[in-house]
């Protein structure tokens, strides 16, 4: 496609979507899928990237949400609302029982009771009630923070306005969703009236919901099936299906096909009863839901960051399309990771225009790697005819090649050995799937992903600079590396005027975004080490890093001792890969200890010692640790985050909430635990302010030792730490 061909297609897609935005948010009437809609935003969305003098402030691309969602106050949920994992057949159902399994330290032989459920397709809604009196409504959101439809949902007569015998207060969770043969009587009388109709029966559930006037809500066959809890006062029951029954005898209409299972093979067979069901149940669903029945278990299995362990939703099958390859794209992460991308001839699969797919590695690509995802036979190139497929919003993926009718022209592609964006080396770890460019901050797009990353929502958390702006501003030179974000007011001298200025900025938007890379100078040290996009280092590890650590200084100050200890390790594997190999031709053994320990001979006391420390972080350990001195050891990229640091001022790690005894202290845990799981260990442990290392140093304070107990409880009798076993350990914390 040519700039010309470009522009056309942008003012094509700028009048569909804005067709689209009309009918929804204003008539009501969506005359596209959210999927379609998405698909052909995601195409704008791509064409601009491509080419960017084509990109308009005021274009669809710029656009987020739409007008009628500001006549709603927000709501902040007193508990989170997320989203569930999902599964896609009997293998990931099985693997779902098998973690849980091993979460709780249960054994093999008994069964596990889940409960099995319709995953409605409807709109997420949450009604909070006070003293027996519905006193808010709310959507879902973000998760965090919904949209006010009280008034909405008092008019649907599902949701009850008063509850008798009900807790003081109850958040009671659900889907609204609307019958087919409610839809196709609104739809007949739409049409009746000369109205547009509605596209299916999700949209028009959502977008009734959402009308700014009740009344129209009021008009609308709406129902509601709840299915969940928030906050609580005090417990419905001690199981999921009971739960329900205390819902259902509340006044709440609760799914008549939930049933409790025992163990991956009954749910399975549920699932098979409800897909079978699927077409007679006279609402729109598109899987089943499982989740761990029995409420003390769940309370253990906790959250991840934004599904819970206990549960996952069963999507059915993915659907499937055949089509042409047109191209394979490389596009650079904000790890340098060469990702490539298959560029298809437009088709349409479960509802969704796809004209993008992953192609996950040159593995993959050559037909020596499945992804994980499906066996192949041969290797993929352009002008193939490929078939593809999704399951529920994951990525599309090219799952089979059809070689018989494969073009006689077709060649085997290629994969690039340098980086597209800036022609640095791109390098392919031994033992790694995945090829990296090496230009590390050089290269504009793993530069641009990080800045990206580093003012997301779970990093830095600026409000008013989004991908779209962060792109924008880099192209402008204002913003090229991380300390630039906060050096922005003061560009040229100018910077508020400059920025006020720009096309789709103004005074008002100007001083919103200062006052935001203000308050983001006193984020979190968690969140500071989570948005530095180092490789392995996620939220989680962040969050464990900066409990250890506390400051940012004292943190660098050990990765920096660490480095030549990091340095070493990576020598050792290295040496004894190449060692094993040797052995595995000669049929001689391996010399493994002596290889190691001539790569460790010159490394001293100190950087053994912080390595030490960085690697016996719970959840940290040596492939983070070495990512983490890479980083810092760069010189480049150390220039970057020093002066981006320079600019901050961490928090300290939050206070833990319920601080006990142990807040503060170093804690390690050894040997078989056997009323508690290791993980439910450390979770209970980190909840109450201490600190959870995986090895005994000079500043461990406690060491925890159950039975089978070795090497980490004569180190600690050694360094004189004070050792307990695990009733000691809990009549200290207060769980015994």
């Amino acid at each position: 496609m040519d700039a010309k061909a470009a522009a056309a297609e942008l003012e094509r897609l700028a009048v569909l979507l804005a067709a689209a935005d009309l009918a929804y948010h204003t008539a009501d009437a969506p005359e596209l899928t959210d999927a379609e809609y998405d698909a052909l935003k995601r195409r704008n969305l791509a064409i601009e990237a491509r080419f960017p003098d084509l990109r308009r402030p005021e274009g669809p691309g710029g656009k987020v949400g739409a007008a009628p969602a500001d006549g709603f106050g927000k709501v902040r949920h007193a508990v989170r609302m997320l989203s569930l994992g999902n599964a896609f057949n009997a293998t990931d159902v099985a693997e779902f029982d098998a973690r849980i399994r091993r979460y709780l330290d249960l054994s093999d032989g008994a069964l596990l009771a889940y409960t099995a459920e319709p995953k409605i397709d409807g709109l997420s809604l949450s009604l909070r009630y006070e003293g027996g009196a519905l006193i808010r409504a709310a959507t879902r959101g973000n998760g965090e923070v919904g949209e006010d439809v009280t008034a909405n949902a008092r008019t649907i007569d599902d949701i009850p306005e008063r509850l008798d015998g009900a807790p003081d207060t109850l958040e009671v969770r659900g889907e609204v969703y609307m019958s087919h043969a409610d839809f196709a009587a609104l739809n007949d009388r739409q049409a009746e009236a000369g109205a547009k109709t509605f596209a299916n029966p999700r949209n028009a559930a959502a977008g009734s919901l959402r009308q700014l006037d009740s009344a129209i809500t009021a008009a609308r066959p709406l129902r509601f099936f709840a299915y969940a809890w928030g906050e609580v006062s005090e417990p419905l029951a001690d199981t999921q299906s009971g739960a329900l029954d205390r819902l259902a005898a509340l006044g709440f209409v609760t799914s008549p096909e939930t049933r409790r299972c025992e163990g991956p093979g009954d749910l399975l067979r549920r699932y098979a009863e409800i897909a079978a069901a699927r077409a007679e149940l006279g609402y729109d669903i598109d899987g089943v839901v499982y989740k761990v029945d029995d409420l003390s278990y769940q309370a253990r299995l906790g959250f991840r960051s934004t599904t819970p362990r206990w549960a996952i939703a069963h999507k059915f099958p993915a659907e499937t399309a055949w089509t042409r390859l047109e191209g394979i794209d490389i596009q650079v992460g904000r790890t340098g990771a060469l990702s490539p991308v298959a560029r298809l001839r437009p088709v349409t699969v479960g509802g969704v225009v796809v004209s993008n797919a992953t192609l996950h590695n040159e593995d993959y690509i050559a037909g020596t790697d499945a992804g994980g995802e499906a066996i192949r036979v041969g290797d993929l190139r352009i002008g193939d005819r490929v078939e593809i497929y999704r399951a529920g919003d994951v990525i599309p993926k090219v799952r089979d090649v059809d070689l018989s009718a494969r073009p006689p022209d077709a060649v085997p592609y290629i994969f690039r050995t340098d980086c597209p964006v800036c022609g640095s080396p791109a390098l392919r770890e031994p033992g790694e799937s995945v090829r990296r460019c090496t230009g590390g901050l050089i290269c504009a797009a793993q530069r641009v992903a990080r800045l990206k990353h580093l003012v997301s929502r779970a990093a830095l958390d600026i409000d008013g600079l989004g991908d779209r702006e962060v792109e924008r501003f880099h192209e402008l030179g204002w913003v090229r590396a991380p300390a630039d974000i906060f050096t922005l007011r003061s560009l040229h001298g100018d910077g508020p005027d400059a920025l006020a200025q720009l096309d789709g900025w103004g005074e008002t938007s100007a001083g919103n975004l200062f006052a935001a890379i203000e308050a983001a100078r006193t984020r979190t040290l968690a969140r500071v080490l989570f948005g530095l996009g180092i490789r392995h280092l996620g939220e989680v590890a962040g969050r464990d890093l900066a409990r250890h650590f506390e400051t940012w200084d004292a943190f660098a100050v050990t990765v920096d001792a660490a480095t030549p200890a990091a340095h070493a390790h990576r020598w050792a594997e290295e040496a004894a890969m190449a060692e094993r190999a040797r052995a595995k031709r000669t049929g001689e053994r391996a010399a493994l200890a002596r290889v190691r320990q001539a790569a460790w001979a010159d490394v001293s006391p100190e950087a053994r010692a912080a390595w030490d420390d960085l690697t016996g972080i719970d959840g940290v350990g040596a492939t983070l640790t070495l990512a983490i001195c890479d980083a810092l050891s760069a010189p480049q990229e150390r220039a970057a985050i020093d002066a981006l640091l320079g600019e901050l001022d961490p928090a300290p790690p939050e206070a833990a909430a319920d601080a006990g005894p142990v807040a503060g202290k170093t804690v390690v845990f050894t040997g078989t635990l056997e009323r508690m799981t290791r993980a439910e260990a450390k979770a209970r442990a980190e909840a109450l302010g201490a600190k959870v290392s995986g090895s005994v140093s000079g500043k461990t304070d406690i060491l925890v030792a159950g039975p089978g107990a070795g090497s980490k409880a004569v180190k600690a009798r050694e360094l004189g730490v004070e050792t307990m076993d695990e009733d000691a350990w809990l009549s200290l914390i207060g769980d015994a």
